[in-house]
């Protein structure tokens, strides 16, 4: 009896678009490459894009990347990734900016079945709605959402707090340094060169947000902590969390570049505030902590053998309160900054999401 041959439909490979060229954009594709010449199975570059064109990628994407980096500047309002080929079901847009017009396009991929990878906070860590929106089309449409690069650069984090609830665990309180450019500043910081020079520092690294001020205004940790609080259940608002900015209001007020013209205007509050905790033996760390309905984001001044105070570099230190770990909690330790350890984070993602669909189909 001869066998009857069933030929299944073919679907065609997801494709992969990258949203952003700058440092963790280039950093993505470098890895990128590095995974293919390793024989890793990963999606073939469709396009690249940012603030200023867009670039189909025929072959490897090193050379449009270079070419998108080098385009002109545009004054014109409409951003230019939207002029790419319309993106498929399956396709997966790795958006590695900063901007809030690129995070309120993620629900609409995702409505359309587009898998978006993403270290842009302002997807789940700005408006309540758009997080629910974003939620509300993965269950619909099975799409994904890669956001472990979102919070701690990749560090286990989100995924160890989704295990937990999944698992009837209740978390009751998340406390930690969950910013790695101010974790490097704090650590690095000795009362004795102005703070300004490390905050430079820190930005030339590549440690901070392209302005400095989005983490010295604890509105980085704001957003890291509305992400945290919306992944395990903890009912926050995006206007429910207190933050004390490190950032003068005359500062905070100022253009980009005048304001890194200016950065000195730290220097006299942060230096007081570290003599006052060297002073009493201390240490001053960044902190934000969430529970139920309250969260808050600050300057802390802490015992040098406190939990939190002892990590080194960009390191990232989170505790997590739960009933499973009620008398000591659970401690996520690494680094919390950088553009390899962000792109190793979304490229993570990528490969999850690929071999996911090639399990799917077989």
């Amino acid at each position: 009896m001869n066998a009857q041959v069933i030929e299944l439909p073919s679907v065609a490979p997801g494709r992969l678009a990258l949203l952003g060229t700058g440092t963790v954009g280039s950093a993505f594709v470098a890895r990128y490459q590095a995974l293919q010449a390793r024989g890793l199975a990963l999606p073939r570059f469709h396009w690249l894009a940012n603030s200023r064109a867009v670039l189909a990628c025929e072959g490897a994407p090193e050379q449009p990347l270079q070419q998108v980096r080098q385009a002109p500047r545009v004054a014109a309002a409409a951003a230019p990734w939207t002029q790419a080929d319309a993106l498929h079901a399956g396709d997966v847009v790795v958006d590695a900016t900063a901007s809030e017009t690129v995070a309120a396009e993620h629900a609409h991929w995702l409505a359309r079945g587009v898998h978006v990878v993403t270290a842009n906070k302002l997807g789940q860590g700005a408006q309540q709605q758009r997080a629910l929106q974003i939620a509300a089309r993965c269950v619909e449409t099975g799409a994904c959402y890669g956001d472990s690069a979102t919070v701690g650069a990749g560090l286990p984090l989100l995924s160890s707090l989704r295990a937990l609830v999944e698992g009837g665990d209740r978390i009751h309180r998340i406390e930690g340094v969950l910013s790695g450019s101010l974790a490097w500043l704090f650590h690095r910081y000795d009362g004795q060169q102005p703070f300004s020079a490390a905050v430079r520092e820190a930005l030339d690294a590549g440690f901070t947000e392209p302005d400095p001020r989005v983490d010295l205004s604890g509105e980085d940790v704001r957003r890291k902590l509305l992400i945290l609080a919306r992944a395990c259940g903890l009912g926050l608002g995006d206007d429910q969390v207190l933050v004390d900015s490190l950032v003068p209001a005359a500062l905070a007020a100022l253009p980009h570049a005048q304001a890194l013209a200016q950065l000195d205007q730290l220097d006299e509050p942060v230096r007081q505030r570290w003599q006052r905790a060297n002073d009493a033996g201390q240490v001053l760390r960044f902190i934000g902590s969430v529970e139920a309905g309250a969260a808050r984001v600050g300057v802390q001044s802490l015992a040098a053998d406190h939990p939190l105070a002892s990590g080194a570099g960009t390191d990232n230190r989170v505790a997590i309160h739960s009933d499973r770990y009620r008398h000591q909690p659970l401690l996520i330790q690494g680094p919390g900054a950088g553009a390899e350890v962000t792109a190793a984070a979304l490229l993570d993602d990528v490969l999850r999401i690929t071999r996911n669909g090639m399990a799917d189909r077989s």
